[in-house]
């Protein structure tokens, strides 16, 4: 008989939100679960008027780029509403934006106006960011609070495909114990709330799949005393891709490298947020100065040169960032490497030919220039083999 797949516990919101531990009962264990796996809806992407700006760095570059190749990528775009005084008062943030055009301003012919493409951040607190009054308009800024200018106004349009609800999900063949066993012999309607894990074979915990309330069982078909239960997810449920990557952590603790190369470009972005979640917090990081290979020979996209760094680092299924932000803040230490320190990147002219394709209104990956000389600014040797 094979291992059950996932784990059924107890949830309690408020008692994960203080950081308690021990709070969660196990109430299940489950054979398998059908409409587990969801897409999100894509980042709504909408157009937006930046309307008479004073420009500054990168976005001052990105305008010449525009009016050189049709288009020029800005990644994150951050607005902060001033107030009367010019104080900020909150931010507002639209994810991977790009520059498609620009314009004089026809208030102020020594101002810009400027259109962009980009998606609202999920984290923003408002549809909108709305000015206080007698307001001077926004500050603009990037990553790492990175100076880009001011702006008077902002206008846009949003577009996007209406949303489709999504199925119940059922687990199956599940084994019930502890509260859930009594609610269910009771007669209980109520049935609460709970945590669903997804397990590897050997009953260990590879990662969190979702949240949700039990709303109803019947007998399962799968073998007596067990059940069927029906979940309501209120958290977001995994992507399609979970399953070609959780597979290959089903036997346990890995000890193969590479085993990622396997996984879909999504796949990979997946397999970073698995890496992390099994990731040993707080161990002491390898001597300043330590070498690491970098096996390049699937480095043929920016997932891949992440989950190829993990391994670099942490060994099998090892995790050192997923983008060049959480790489930097891996490299001050308590992530198993601190700088300086040298990194022997194999093959390296796989990821020269393949890194920093640009799609013409989405984010573009960071490139294999950008990478050195991103180290080269972290004081990182990298010695291309």
């Amino acid at each position: 008989m094979e291992p059950p797949k996932y784990l059924l516990l107890s949830y309690d919101a408020e008692a994960e939100f203080n950081g308690e531990d021990g709070y969660a009962e196990p109430w299940a264990t489950c054979a398998e679960a059908e409409g587990l796996f969801s897409d999100p809806p894509r980042p709504e992407r909408g157009t937006y008027e930046l309307l008479g700006c004073a420009l500054e760095g990168e976005l001052r570059t990105a305008l010449t780029r525009t009016r050189a190749d049709g288009s020029a990528p800005l990644g994150l775009l951050v607005l902060e509403v001033l107030d009367k005084k010019g104080e900020r008062v909150v931010e507002w943030e639209l994810d991977y934006a790009r520059v498609i055009d620009d314009r004089p301003c026809a208030r102020d012919l020594t101002l810009r106006d400027i259109t962009v493409e980009a998606s609202e951040s999920v984290d923003n607190a408002s549809d909108y960011p709305q000015r206080p009054p007698l307001s001077p308009g926004y500050r603009l800024s990037g990553a790492e609070n990175r100076h880009w200018g001011t702006c008077k106004d902002l206008a846009y349009i949003r577009t996007g495909p209406p949303e489709t609800p999504t199925p119940s999900l059922r687990l199956l063949g599940c084994s019930p114990s502890g509260a859930l066993r009594a609610a269910l012999d009771a007669g209980e309607e109520d049935l609460g709330h709970a945590k669903v894990l997804r397990l590897d074979a050997h009953g260990r915990t590879v990662q969190a799949a979702v949240e949700g309330e039990l709303t109803a069982w019947i007998p399962s078909a799968r073998g007596r005393g067990l059940v069927d239960l029906t979940l309501e997810p209120w958290s977001e449920r995994p992507p399609t891709v979970a399953p070609e990557v959780w597979d290959l952590w089903w036997a346990g603790r890995l000890s193969e490298p590479n085993l990622w190369a396997q996984c879909s470009a999504e796949g990979r972005e997946f397999w970073l947020r698995t890496a992390l979640t099994n990731h040993t917090y707080g161990e002491p990081d390898r001597p300043p100065g330590t070498a690491y290979h970098l096996d390049g020979r699937h480095i043929t996209d920016a997932h891949g040169f992440f989950c190829a760094i993990g391994e670099a680092v942490n060994g099998p299924g090892g995790y050192f960032g997923w983008g060049l932000d959480a790489l930097n803040d891996c490299l001050r230490g308590r992530w198993g490497a601190h700088a300086p320190f040298s990194l022997v990147w194999h093959d390296a002219d796989i990821a020269r030919a393949c890194l920093g394709v640009t799609p013409h209104t989405d984010y573009r990956p960071v490139t294999f220039e950008e990478l050195l000389a991103f180290f080269a600014e972290k004081h990182i040797d990298v010695r291309l083999a």
